[in-house]
């Protein structure tokens, strides 16, 4: 990776991905020594390191809840520092997090700043040549869990490709990944890009967003291979394998670190009738439906709750399975792979099994739905159905995931 330390900018800024400049210190030597420890602090908090920057600069900013200076939204902190933030852009959930799962969410002005907010999930994915036109910098600044169908990544891709369309620069705030220490599951077939799968990585990719930006980049990702001006605040203190709990929910379903931990493996679980507690106070931490009566004893009833599911799968009818509330996530992290043999055994165990991946036959219809596109590739599907044991799926996976973690060597700030 090419590191150039830019006199107009405090902090270490990476701009492009390649072998390290002979003669320029390494500026991670710390962070990759593991007996090296300090808190972990997000990019956005080493404020010293770029609102020096920003000023006499027009600002907009992709934000959400997570987007935190302290426990102050990044683009009120920042408004508050004298940074003249022009216009602000709302993922899932919108700018402020008042968006349910899967609602498209509209342009607003926010109320509490005045400035225009420019919605990225409803009419459009990415900003127009118009949206920028009066933004001489773009910051992103989401706080990110490590997973494909984790929309957040995509909506950062779409951002880089916006700024290289119209010559704009992207100030990217890195914050660590509380799955980093996970990378597993099949590479997605590009045959089936969508708005949960943009980019040929596994389900879990162990990388923080400003290493999967330099990726981006570096691999050609953008159409037409263009390549983004992305400067990147790095976290400080950081490796991929230390613990992060997060101190803002990155959604409304993810509203525990356990939850947060099991996403990676449960969000599969979208694509068939199984329940993952959307609509209980624990989504992502159970799983169930109700023609598992008789089959498991523990049992949750999903009902509509305003801001977190509104019309969750199996509402309002009693669902039998999994309680995963208090399962060892140490089992998960020392093996490092997502699980797979809850789908098995559940697949096994559900009774009319032509519906469990019928995503037709739920009422009401699926959050994401297809599995195909969840798992990112068409095998997995069948390989449930036909009985396959979880080791031979794995294979399946190679040698597409060893070729994976060879490449993203190349992108890596943190060891």
């Amino acid at each position: 990776m090419k590191i150039i330390n830019l006199l107009v900018f405090v902090a270490v800024i990476i701009v492009s991905c390649g072998s390290s400049k002979p003669g320029v210190a390494d500026p991670y030597a710390k962070a990759r020594d593991s007996s090296f420890s300090y808190d972990i602090i997000p990019g956005a908090d080493q404020t010293e390191k770029y609102i020096d920057y920003l000023k006499n600069k027009r600002v907009g900013g992709l934000a959400n809840p997570t987007s935190r200076i302290g426990k102050t939204h990044l683009v009120d902190s920042l408004i508050a520092r004298g940074v003249k933030v022009v216009k602000a852009f709302g993922p899932e959930h919108g700018f402020r997090g008042d968006a349910s799962a899967g609602a498209k969410v509209g342009d607003a002005v926010d109320a509490k700043t005045g400035i225009p907010v420019i919605s990225l999930y409803g009419a459009k994915s990415k900003p127009s040549a118009q949206d920028l036109a009066d933004v001489d910098i773009m910051i992103f600044d989401i706080q990110d869990v490590g997973v494909r169908f984790y929309t957040y990544i995509n909506v950062m891709g779409k951002l880089m490709e916006a700024c290289a369309e119209n010559n704009k620069e992207l100030l990217i705030l890195d914050r660590p990944n509380p799955n980093g220490y996970l990378i597993d599951g099949p590479i997605l077939d590009m045959s089936l890009k969508s708005g949960i799968g943009a980019y040929p990585i596994p389900i879990a990719h162990g990388m923080t967003v400003g290493e999967l930006a330099l990726m981006i980049n570096g691999e050609g990702w953008l159409p037409n291979k263009a390549k983004a001006n992305v400067k990147i605040v790095p976290v400080a203190n950081y490796n991929h394998d230390m613990p992060y709990t997060l101190p803002v929910k990155p959604s409304p379903n993810l509203n525990t670190q356990q939850s947060i931990l099991l996403y990676p493996t449960l969000c599969l679980f979208e694509g068939t009738i199984i329940s993952q507690g959307r609509g209980t106070q624990f989504p992502f931490s159970v799983l169930g439906a109700p023609a598992l009566k008789g089959k498991y004893s523990f049992s949750f009833t999903p009902v509509s709750i305003q801001g977190m599911a509104e019309t969750p799968l199996h509402m309002n009818k009693a669902c039998y399975g999994l309680d995963l509330r208090n399962y060892d996530m140490s089992n998960l992290i020392k093996e490092r792979k997502i699980n797979i043999q809850w789908m098995i055994d559940l697949y096994k165990a559900y009774p009319d099994k032509a519906k469990f991946f019928d995503i037709k036959a739920s009422d009401p219809p699926r959050q994401m739905g297809d599995i195909n596109k969840l798992a990112g590739v068409y095998d997995f599907k069948k390989q449930i159905e036909q009985g396959m044991s979880e080791e031979n799926i794995r294979k399946t996976w190679e040698p597409g995931l060893t070729a994976y973690k060879e490449m993203r060597t190349k992108y890596l700030i943190y060891p």
